[in-house]
């Protein structure tokens, strides 16, 4: 099935959502933000009758009403793109994965949809008391939103609750709260999320920055920093906490990646968290004997800790993951990459006798068919695999980008620790460099998040579903010109939109006078 690919299609086809994605996730992490920030501005207001407070949230309102109009354009190709481009995964898993996207469309955007305009027009058309909670509930609806996209996410990278229907040739869902509620989905939720106050935080920060920076409006942009410092730094300590949770999660559930972001190709007990290496250049392939490090720096037995929880456990490298035999929790033998590959052709082979003995009438033959299909279904998607080495995602990739989120966490908490120092003990007014380094801040902070994606999706790899469905299979069977196309229509489009978007929010920040 894969030989029949046009491999430039896959290439293009993840090329095109990644680009979509990469454009989306510049906006939805400021949403969530400011929604927050904005929300505590205004319950300021409603407790103190004060009407710098009122002008102050209104003011984070016009920048969140701008970012949450092209966020909401860009997500909607996003979904789409899943029908259009990937419309065998659509097929295979959509009575799953469609469920938590369809809730989403349904109770959240339209949430979002009825308070966001009362949040807007209402002001002097409602009570303060109904306008504060249209705020609330605006961003409330942002969350709701980022929850069931972050669902469906996380299915992805750990799916639960569903079973393959041989009839249907679909995968179902079988278990809802499981889908819904399971740790993957949770941790990944809070993460995710607390990653977008973080920015949000420091955007007002070094937007309020920028007005010290010219002397200007002074009171507002002081009072502001103050606000964000405290909910930024509550929110990237926060962060970092469900940071370690997202690496035991990973670690229990996609080994490969942790393996990858690790560069570990060797495992042991006792292994130790890189902190700071770089990558030889000449490993290409996780067998060919070459040494994986130019030079690296290790805390030792902390990746064993971020795994299993216990400095001496045990962790398997790239290597081990391929060739198998290690000691598993259950006692058992790690089967190796090949013989999960052989079981998953085994369940290939399986799925086309069952359907050729149920449309002979040959009940026998297709109960026998069926009993092979379950006891190999696990290994599906490693039938599709030719090479083992296709089981290696990109190690330097997610190696880098893995460290890039995590220095720039550990940065963002001492920077709100900064922050908050000066506004409150300090004459902030008079901090130029303060200023200068929130400003620099902004492009770190929407950084930090896209490294944390490149991570999460790259270091899943080669499949769109864990152990399930290759991306390669996963692919619609179009034209690889026609995605390529659409490639530069939408890269074009993105940008125009995102050049639109920054040049109203910087000529409503200039224009602002307090």
């Amino acid at each position: 099935m894969i030989d029949s690919i046009d491999t430039s299609l896959i290439d293009w086809s993840r090329a095109q959502f990644a680009m979509t994605a990469i454009y989306h996730w510049l906006f939805v992490p400021l949403t969530l933000g400011l929604a927050v920030i904005m929300g505590i501005m205004e319950t300021l207001y409603y407790r103190t009758g004060n009407e710098f407070w009122k002008r102050t949230a209104q003011f984070w309102m016009k920048l969140f009403g701008v970012n949450f109009a092209v966020g909401v354009a860009t997500g909607l190709i996003l979904e789409f793109e899943f029908g259009t481009n990937w419309s065998n995964y659509s097929w295979f898993v959509g009575d799953i994965f469609g469920a938590p996207l369809a809730i989403e469309g349904i109770l959240a955007f339209f949430m979002e949809a009825t308070f966001v305009a009362v949040m807007f027009f209402g002001w002097e058309k409602v009570s303060k008391r109904f306008h504060l909670l249209s705020t609330w509930l605006t961003g409330l609806g942002a969350t709701i939103s980022a929850w069931w996209i972050l669902v469906a996410n996380a299915w992805m990278q750990h799916p639960v609750g569903m079973a393959f229907n041989p009839d249907t040739m679909r995968n179902e869902m079988v278990d809802f709260w499981q889908v819904a509620t399971s740790p993957v989905a949770v941790n990944k939720f809070l993460h995710t999320v607390l990653s977008g106050w973080v920015l949000g935080a420091i955007f007002v920060i070094g937007v309020s920055c920028w007005y010290l920076l010219k002397g200007r409006n002074r009171r507002f942009a002081v009072a502001s920093v103050k606000v964000a410092a405290v909910f930024g730094l509550a929110a990237s300590l926060l962060s970092a906490w469900t940071g370690d949770g997202s690496g035991y999660h990973v670690a229990q559930t996609q080994p490969m990646k942790l393996a990858a972001v690790e560069g570990l190709y060797e495992g042991g007990e006792g292994v130790g968290l890189v902190a700071v290496g770089a990558l030889n250049p000449e490993k290409k392939r996780y067998d060919d004997g070459v040494e994986p490090f130019l030079f690296r720096v290790e805390i030792p037995g902390f990746l064993s800790l971020l795994a299993e929880r216990d400095a001496d456990a045990y962790v398997p490298g790239i290597a081990d993951l391929i060739e198998g035999g290690y000691p598993q929790k259950d006692g058992t033998a790690a089967l190796s990459a090949e013989e999960k590959m052989e079981r998953g052709r085994k369940a290939i082979a399986a799925l086309a006798d069952y359907q050729s003995c149920k449309e002979k009438g040959d009940g026998q033959g297709a109960s026998a068919a069926r009993d092979t299909l379950e006891a190999n279904m696990p290994y599906f998607g490693y039938g599709y695999v030719k090479d083992a080495g296709e089981l290696v995602p990109n190690v330097p990739l997610n190696f880098y980008a893995f460290r890039v989120m995590v220095i720039l966490g550990g940065y963002f908490i001492l920077f709100f620790a900064v922050a908050l120092f000066l506004a409150y003990r300090r004459d902030l007014s008079r901090a130029r460099w303060m200023h200068v380094l929130a400003l620099l801040t902004i492009p770190l902070g929407y950084l930090a998040g896209q490294a944390g994606w490149v991570v999460a999706e790259c270091g899943r790899q080669p499949w769109a579903i864990q152990e399930m469905l290759p991306t390669a299979v996963a692919v619609s069977r179009l034209d690889a010109g026609s995605v390529r196309t659409t490639f530069f229509i939408f890269l074009f489009l993105f940008t125009v939109m995102l050049a639109a978007g920054i040049r109203i929010m910087i000529s409503t920040i200039k224009k602002h006078h307090f």
